[in-house]
């Protein structure tokens, strides 16, 4: 089997750097993989120009190479220096999702919500963050309008401790603000709340952390890339045609050369009307399988299409999303949806290497 990025930043997993309890995966100190074949090569980024352990760390990572993946490997290890080595964001994160929508009213913080509920039902660990600065919607579709977030302090440091309903974490600025006040800001405000709800958020060990983002393109949107490494992005659409327009924006915004996160694919919400009393019956109000056909000629994964169905409005208005109830027509395509997501983040995972920050460029 060829080996791949991942299988790389696996091994090298197993390497601690010295007078430290993480791995250098962890303190991202392994950049730049490279393979072609069984040359493979890599960067190795130290505080120091002479840091004492560049020698015996470099030399471990191509023992731990050869030795996983034979001893006929061409190991290059490139030391860097950094003046200052970060720790990273969200050490106990595994996966970043970024939820995103073209337009506004395609039901995305709906999808946001019933996704991180459904992906809980399954066993994992899932945390949500409301990063509709302008338009927080999450506390009510939790049912948890009038929760307030307490501050513990950790290590030092003051955290916001997430509220936790359905096996879900999930923060929102709307906790922060009188839910009947307009918030008006301007963009470097609401990019320090949205830096402030992530770094500042104890989340602790995560499978999925979902990040509910505003429609369209924007400076929430920069701030995020810029914050954390985003393993993936979802686009939510609905199959008409004033919606499809503005989901190949996302997609081009999230795939640029400057941003570089990879499309985990189109969810398509709202493609067909089921009466409650006539669950077999498909109206298609906003048009057929615009979504589908959509995701087949930009060459990414459909990974589920979600109806329209009065439950799922209910569920959101009360506080009740609709995964939560597995045997219905709405609980069984959450719980789908969840499965192909988990499917092709492990695809992801496998076949491309990690995302890096974007990089803030100062002239």
């Amino acid at each position: 089997m060829a080996i791949v990025p991942k299988n790389i930043s696996d091994t090298l997993r197993r390497i601690s750097f010295p007078g430290s309890d993480k791995n250098i995966v962890e303190l991202e100190m392994v950049q730049e993989i490279r393979i072609a074949g069984k040359r493979i090569s890599f960067s190795l980024v130290f505080q120091q120009e002479d840091d004492p352990s560049i020698g015996p760390v470099s030399e471990a990572c191509v023992d731990e190479i050869r030795r996983e993946f034979g001893s006929d490997c061409e190991v290059t290890v490139t030391p860097k220096s950094s003046k200052r080595m970060s720790p990273p964001v969200l050490p106990g994160v595994k996966n970043i999702v970024a939820i995103a929508s073209g337009k506004g009213g395609v039901g995305k913080s709906t999808i946001a919500v019933n996704l991180a509920v459904a992906l809980a039902k399954k066993g994992a660990r899932v945390g949500l963050v409301d990063a509709d600065i302008f338009g927080p919607s999450i506390p009510k579709m939790f049912g948890e309008e009038d929760a307030h977030p307490h501050f513990e302090k950790i290590d030092g440091r003051n955290r916001i401790v997430p509220i936790e309903k359905f096996g879900v974490k999930f923060l929102s600025i709307g906790f922060f603000a009188n839910k009947n006040d307009a918030l008006i800001w301007r963009g470097p405000v609401a990019s320090n709340a949205l830096k402030q709800l992530i770094m500042e958020g104890n989340w602790g060990e995560l499978d999925f952390l979902l990040v509910d983002l505003p429609p369209g393109t924007s400076d929430i949107h920069l701030t995020l890339v810029q914050t954390v490494a985003v393993t993936a992005a979802v686009i939510v659409t609905t199959p008409q045609d004033v919606a499809l327009a503005d989901v190949v924006k996302g997609v081009s915004m999230f795939s640029s050369k400057s941003i570089n996160v990879p499309i985990l694919g189109i969810i398509e919400n709202m493609s067909w009307f089921t009466p409650a009393e006539l669950p077999e019956n498909k109206y298609y109000i906003f048009g057929k399988d615009g979504g589908k056909e959509l995701a087949k000629k930009l060459e990414i994964p459909l990974l589920a299409q979600i109806p329209l169905v009065m439950s799922i409005r209910e569920g959101g208005d009360n506080g009740l999303p609709a995964a939560w109830y597995e045997n219905d027509v709405t609980g069984i395509a959450f719980r789908n949806l969840a499965s192909e997501v988990i499917v092709q983040l492990e695809h992801r995972n496998i076949f491309f290497k990690p995302t890096e920050k974007v990089k803030v460029s100062k002239k």
